[in-house]
């Protein structure tokens, strides 16, 4: 097979892994834009994800039905335990930055050894919904991977609407430029973090579900996309719903074409190295306002 097919083959893989990684990033992104916490447990709710998926994938006959509910169900939980973290702990905390980074760090941990007690140590297969693939004149591609590009461009959009043309987006963006004029007007702000903290979780959520028919379920899957998140975020500029997409499809497509030529390091290293230009450069990231 000459360079063509397999370059095709790297964007194709690639293009899945910026869907997937734009509505992870872009639940982190609306956390920190909102409630100026930094959520370091944001990996361990990705996680949450696939493995409520895998129980109800399980729990009910047939693989279309089984991830479809899933699908609803999952991004529900996780977004309920979020919203439970944000009562006992955060709002406690009074949303302080350095507090709740600590906070959130002791959260990670709860939820990854209460997914490997409930869970176990193994990574479990969640079967795809439907089996079907596209004939190139190279090679077979799966149409799956196609609906997850499509269906995170769906969820981006609609996420993009409601920060931007509902009453809802509009009391977050209020709450995110001043908390204080915010509650004077008769917002209750509280309410309004909790519910953006759920979102941000439940973003995650949708994710995992989507990409665990490809990868697997296991308690320790939230490490890699957590890093790759904060990556995005640095760089599209945090709190930025439009460079999070943007920087998830640079990280997302290099990659996929470096890890295919090159190696998986590799990418890891030089996307590394594109934060620490970011930060040099333009420390607020590509779309980020100054401070």
């Amino acid at each position: 097979m000459a360079f063509g097919p397999f370059l095709l083959l790297a964007l194709l893989e690639g293009l899945v892994s910026a869907a997937v990684l734009a509505l992870m990033a872009l639940g982190l992104s609306l956390v920190f834009g909102v409630m100026r916490v930094v959520n370091v447990a944001h990996g361990q709710f990705f996680m949450l994800g696939a493995v409520v998926a895998w129980f109800v994938a399980g729990a009910v006959p047939g693989a279309a039905f089984g991830w479809t509910l899933a699908l609803v169900v999952a991004p529900l939980v996780v977004a309920g335990v979020a919203a439970l973290a944000d009562r006992l702990v955060l709002k406690r905390l009074g949303y302080d930055p350095e507090a709740t980074i600590v906070a959130t760090i002791g959260l990670l941990y709860i939820l990854q050894q209460a997914a490997l007690s409930l869970f176990g140590p193994d990574a479990r297969p969640v079967q795809a919904p439907f089996e079907w693939r596209i004939q190139l004149p190279w090679f077979g591609y799966s149409g799956y991977k196609l609906f997850v590009v499509a269906a995170a461009v769906v969820i981006l959009i609609a996420v993009w609407r409601l920060m931007t043309r509902s009453r809802a987006g509009l009391v977050m963006r209020a709450t995110q430029v001043d908390r204080e004029t915010a509650q004077a007007f008769g917002i209750n702000v509280d309410r309004v973090y909790a519910l953006t903290f759920a979102l941000g979780a439940g973003l995650a959520a949708v994710a995992a579900v989507l990409i665990v028919p490809i990868s697997q379920a296991h308690y320790l899957m939230g490490g890699d996309p957590l890093l790759l998140s904060f990556i995005v975020v640095i760089i599209g500029g945090l709190g930025s719903l439009r460079g999070t997409v943007v920087a998830a499809l640079v990280i997302g497509l290099s990659d996929g074409m470096i890890s295919m030529f090159f190696s998986p390091t590799l990418a890891k290293i030089i996307a590394t190295l594109m934060v620490a230009m970011v930060l040099i450069w333009r420390p607020q990231g590509l779309f980020g306002a100054r401070a």
